[in-house]
Formats: C-alpha cells, sequence, structure tokens
C-alpha cells in the first residue's frame, strides 16, 4: 500500500489531540496532490503549468453531533486553531441522529493492490509532444479549418485517512490524459467536435495521432447538419454518451436521495427496472480503473458488486449515514473532501456489454436518430421524466445517412430503462462507461 507515513502520523496525533479537547470520536483524512498541464494552440503553447497542493480535514463527534474543518496549514499553532474550532462546533451544532464512525467489523483489513499509481513525473517535454502529435493529426483531415486547441496532463494524488476507530490507510493514484478539439468547415457552416484519452498510466494512453485523427474525421462528419425529423423513433445512444443513462441511474438509487423519498425509483429495490440481460456493476477494485480506490473514504471494506443483475435492482448506493437511515448496511460507496461529511458516490461504474454489433442493433431501423453529443441536464430526478438536447446522425434503412443537429430527446427514465438494449462494444474510457445502446420508441423533436 502506498502511504504516506508522515501524513498517517500527523492525522494520528490530531486526532489524539483532539480526542483530549473533548471529541468523543474524530477522523481526519490529508489529501496532497501535483499536476502538470500543457495546452497549446495552431502549434503554439498557451500553458504549461506545474502545481502543488495539499489539503487536511477533520471531523469531531460529539454525542450525535459532527463538526468539519479544514485547512491547508500544518504548523502546530493552525492545528491547534483546527481542532479548538471543530471541538467548539461539534457542541452547538444541531444533532444528526445517523452521523458516526464505521464499527471495527466494517473496516477494510485487507487493503488490494490496484495498479492505481503512475509515480513517474512526465517531463514537460513528453506532455508538449503528445499536445503537438495531436493537434497536428486532426488538423491533418481534410475538411478541418480550425482548432481550438490540444491539451496533454498528469496528476498524482494521495490521500491518507485515520480514524478513532482504529482505521488508518492511504494509497496514491495518478492519471494521464490528452484530448484535442477542432473545427470543420468555414462561416455559418463551420462544426466542433473533439477527442481525448484518459488512462492511470502513461503507457495505456491511446496514440495521440490516433486521438487527433478521431477528433478531425468527427468534425468533417458534423459538417451540413440538418434538423432532425419530429415523432417517435428508435434513438442509438454512442459509447461517448451512453454512460450518461448510467450516471442518471446512480442518482437515483444515492442513498440520500431514497431516504428523502425524492427518487422516481425509490420503491423499486428488488425489481425489474431493466430488460432481462442487463446487468450494471460497480467494481471499486478494477485494476488501472480511473476511479478504483481501495476502501471508501470512511475506512469501510469496498468489493466490486452488482448494482442491477438481470434487469432487477439489487441495491442502492449508500455511505453510513445514508444506510443508518435507511435501516441498511452501508454498501460501502462513500466518498469525501476535507471540508464535508461523506456522501455516497460510484467507483468504476460500467454496464455489462450485450451480444449484438452496434451495426446489429441498427439494421433493422428504417427511420431514427443516432446519439453522439447530449446538452443540457433536462431530467426530473423526483419523476422520471427526461428531455434533452442532442446531435448526432439520422438513421435511415439501417445506416447513418446525413448529421443532425438541434434535436431534443425525450421520455421517463423508468421506460428509457426498460427499452434499452446494449451492444457488445463495451471499452473503459471513462469513470462510468456503456456500450453503444438501442432505446425504442423515444420521443424526438426535430424540424
Amino acid at each position: 500500500m502506498d502511504a504516506d507515513a508522515d501524513a498517517l502520523n500527523l492525522l494520528d496525533d490530531l486526532i489524539a489531540k483532539a480526542k483530549a479537547a473533548g471529541a468523543e470520536a474524530a477522523d481526519a483524512v490529508f489529501i496532497s496532490g501535483i499536476s502538470l498541464s500543457h495546452a497549446q494552440r495552431l502549434g503554439a503553447l498557451e500553458r504549461l503549468e506545474r502545481s502543488e497542493g495539499q489539503d487536511l480535514g477533520l471531523r469531531v463527534l460529539i454525542g450525535k453531533r459532527q463538526a468539519m474543518v479544514s485547512s491547508t496549514d500544518r504548523s502546530p499553532e493552525a492545528l491547534a486553531e483546527l481542532i479548538e474550532r471543530a471541538v467548539a462546533m461539534a457542541r452547538c451544532v444541531p444533532e444528526d441522529p445517523y452521523c458516526g464512525l464505521a464499527e471495527p467489523d466494517q473496516l477494510a483489513r485487507d487493503i488490494p493492490a490496484l495498479e492505481i499509481c503512475d509515480s513517474d513525473e512526465p517531463a514537460p517535454e513528453v506532455l508538449i509532444e503528445r499536445a503537438k502529435a495531436c493537434e497536428e493529426a486532426a488538423r491533418a483531415i481534410a475538411g478541418v479549418t480550425n482548432s481550438e486547441g490540444a491539451e496533454a496532463g498528469w496528476g498524482l494524488s494521495r490521500i491518507a485517512l485515520v480514524a478513532s476507530n482504529g482505521f488508518a490507510a492511504g494509497y496514491a493514484s495518478s492519471g494521464h490524459s490528452l484530448g484535442v478539439s477542432v473545427l470543420a468547415g468555414e462561416g455559418l457552416g463551420m462544426e466542433r467536435d473533439y477527442d481525448f484519452s484518459s488512462s492511470v498510466y502513461g503507457a495505456d494512453l491511446e496514440s495521440p495521432a490516433a486521438v487527433g485523427r478521431r477528433a478531425g474525421e468527427k468534425a468533417v462528419r458534423r459538417l451540413g447538419a440538418r434538423k432532425g425529423k419530429t415523432g417517435k423513433a428508435p434513438v442509438i445512444y454512442d459509447p461517448r454518451v451512453s454512460n450518461s443513462l448510467l450516471r442518471h441511474l446512480a442518482g437515483a438509487i444515492s442513498g440520500p436521495a431514497i431516504a428523502r423519498g425524492t427518487s422516481f425509483l425509490k420503491d423499486k429495490l428488488g425489481e425489474t427496472i431493466f430488460a432481462d440481460g442487463v446487468s450494471i456493476v460497480d467494481d471499486p477494485h478494477r485494476p488501472r480503473g480511473l476511479r478504483s480506490k481501495p476502501f471508501d473514504g470512511e475506512g469501510v471494506a469496498n468489493a466490486h458488486r452488482a448494482i442491477v443483475e438481470n434487469g432487477r435492482l439489487t441495491t442502492w448506493i449508500m455511505s453510513l449515514s445514508s444506510a443508518r437511515q435507511l435501516g441498511l448496511e452501508t454498501t460501502g460507496h462513500a466518498a469525501r473532501g476535507t471540508s464535508s461529511p461523506p456522501s455516497p458516490a460510484v467507483t468504476n461504474l460500467f454496464m455489462e456489454p450485450g451480444t449484438a454489433t452496434p451495426a446489429e442493433l441498427m439494421a433493422d431501423i428504417d427511420s431514427g436518430f443516432y446519439v453522439t453529443e447530449m446538452m443540457g441536464m433536462g431530467v426530473n430526478g423526483v419523476t422520471g421524466d427526461y428531455s434533452r438536447g442532442a446531435s448526432g446522425f439520422w438513421i435511415e434503412k439501417g445506416e447513418l445517412a446525413y448529421p443532425v443537429s438541434e434535436v431534443t430527446v425525450a421520455g421517463n427514465l423508468k421506460d428509457i430503462f426498460a427499452k434499452l438494449t446494449p451492444a457488445n462494444d463495451l471499452t473503459f474510457r471513462y469513470g462510468t462507461n456503456a456500450p453503444t445502446l438501442r432505446i425504442e420508441g423515444m420521443t424526438i423533436a426535430g424540424a
């Protein structure tokens, strides 16, 4: 485990002093980070930055009251003031009947090694060359007329967590990124598009030239866009946008939303909400996963978990507080920063692939819409009503016929989930991933 011994010792001392000052229980988190980023446009350097930062957060509990205070100052005087302020706040805030640390038997004991840290900082020249090759490849595509720029970056974060219940551990994670955005066409007929690659290890990044070519080709394909047709038709979601449906699902099954009764899925636990064969997994231990972590934000053991199994919703997404409110056990999904209490969040969430290819999903569609980009957030989490702006391509007789823009797709997420069919092209490019998806009978508003 890649833990910073100095950070763990600092937090352990902080906890001890907080208890001596009157806290009945406490936990503390220390987060430090390094980032290096480069941006260029039309071959000219626009930005080359390196930054370092650190932040510390202390949570103290007195009875059923809790308070959190954070600081970037590690001096003894600042930490003494931090403790004093946190204890004073905890004595006067309203009670929270669901707050509290994990029980010892809930804590992560066997902490896995996940291959989530590429600690070798790349030289600035490496990032410059990545961005340069990416932008040049995009601009080399016939029809590309301008560039919004290319960027390359690297970051390393270290996290340490110590609590008075006996938990003390930390880990480090890293990320490499590369992307470019270009324009095609002239005047009022110009269109833009982009592509990117991100990975934990630099060796896993896609070729900058391949990323650039895809961005250029996508921008050119959008030229001559029309408004889509209006009516009900099958809609295909490209993997670039299909993961948005999983994010809506994650919000709807989050413990706090269920406890408040503000989710359209509040009564659906254990019921079938997707078609047979559809399974959705959250895997915090995925090797080299972009959101992998060996334990959750409360030191609780986390694990690979089927959220939806053969269409059936199996669980809520819970931290300790939301689980207590629901009378259930935490699912180990707590996430946290330094200035607010833990709250639930998914990690590497993905929908398992189906059996049909994207072409096979589309083959019998006489008239439909293939979505590649979405705008706006017209989603009602209480009712499930869904309406979002979109662009992409019109489908005619099973083939992409022409680009379309200024389209709205609408429906209700209950119906969308139930009428959804996944293709077999799942790839892990984001924190949340889904294959190409076909959805029957969505309402499309175009021309």
